[in-house]
């Protein structure tokens, strides 16, 4: 049943736009996959009708984008339609794990697309495909892939060099923040160019030597989630992407060649640091004690009641977490977290 209700919820996704007013990101397709991944099923058609007047219409394109001409148009979110034409034509005629292979290193430079929520949109899909491979989800991971190619954002270049912490809350700790924290996303992450300190924080990946990417990825997850407890309380909502965004990326290594694993460990990290740097206050605060403890089946529950699906989405990179580790300390930043999302 699960199946056929994510299959369903992309159905009936499919011929929505990837953003609205604007700029804001649809968040439908992440949170219903998030929902059927840790067995909500049965909530996923409600929340959807009580998200519906978030959603706009799939954009028409202009033009098509030729094969070999696809860098003009990349990161012009005017072409969204033409994106979306363009990997509907692309997946219908090749295997998905190719499609993926192909573009991952084209749009990985470009992780800042649509505050992360590009490659966001992506590894929801892949994980979705991974589970069970059907159209629905082939077609949604489509549509992730051309919301990240249209909205197309790099950042600020890091560097190599010395770095003084090996685990990943130190290096968090150590990430410098932007100066003005008081305008939108593209506003903050402009100025990652004239921290001192940005090219190191960014540059040199924290986490053991020894360690494989998949544990340092999940290291750095790990590490989010539980900044989120101490910082999340200047900007609990935006914050979450310091998770969210590694997390993507780390369930969609299994799909993706050895190769590209590297560099994918360095663009997540740059992402999560650059959503710290932008996002998170300098001094740490705890959020105030959860109550009783929850399991997490309780915890997707109260944040789908929330119906905000940021709440859903850091709920659903803590319960891996959770899943990992294996420290209740984690279930109660997740309790926290949607206090303080649906407050903000």
């Amino acid at each position: 049943m699960a199946d056929s209700m994510l299959d369903e919820a992309y159905e009936r996704l499919r011929h929505t736009g990837p953003e609205r007013d604007g700029w804001l990101s649809n968040h439908a397709p992440m949170a219903v996959e998030a929902l059927v991944h840790h067995g909500h099923d049965r909530a996923v058609h409600r929340w959807l009708d009580s998200y519906a007047d978030r959603l706009e219409e799939r954009p028409r394109g202009i033009r098509p984008i030729p094969a070999s001409e696809w860098r003009d148009p990349l990161g012009d979110p005017v072409r969204s339609g033409d994106w979306l034409d363009h990997f509907d034509r692309e997946l219908a005629g090749q295997p998905w794990r190719e499609v993926l292979g192909r573009w991952w290193p084209r749009l990985l430079p470009g992780i800042a697309a649509g505050a992360t929520h590009g490659v966001i949109r992506v590894g929801h899909a892949v994980r979705a495909i991974l589970d069970t491979e059907t159209a629905p989800r082939v077609s949604e991971l489509g549509r992730g892939l051309a919301y990240w190619a249209a909205r197309w954002q790099p950042l600020a270049p890091p560097g190599r060099g010395p770095y003084p912490a090996t685990d990943p809350r130190s290096a968090f700790d150590r990430v410098p923040r932007v100066p003005d924290q008081r305008f939108g996303i593209r506003a903050r992450l402009a100025q990652l160019a004239d921290l001192d300190q940005w090219e190191v924080a960014a540059g040199v990946v924290p986490g053991s030597p020894g360690q494989d990417v998949p544990a340092r990825l999940a290291a750095i997850v790990d590490a989010a989630v539980a900044q989120h407890d101490t910082h999340g309380y200047a900007n609990p909502v935006m914050l979450v992407h310091a998770a969210t965004a590694p997390n993507a990326v780390l369930r969609a290594l299994p799909a993706l060649p050895h190769a590209l694993w590297a560099p994918s460990l360095d663009a997540a990290w740059a992402a999560a640091a650059a959503v710290t740097a932008a996002y998170a206050p300098a001094r740490a605060r705890r959020a105030g004690q959860t109550g009783a403890r929850l399991h997490p089946e309780e915890l997707m529950r109260l944040a789908a009641a929330s119906g905000d699906a940021h709440a859903i989405k850091f709920v659903d990179a803590a319960i891996d977490a959770h899943t990992r580790r294996g420290d209740a300390a984690v279930l109660a930043t997740a309790a926290r977290s949607i206090r303080q999302i649906t407050a903000d």
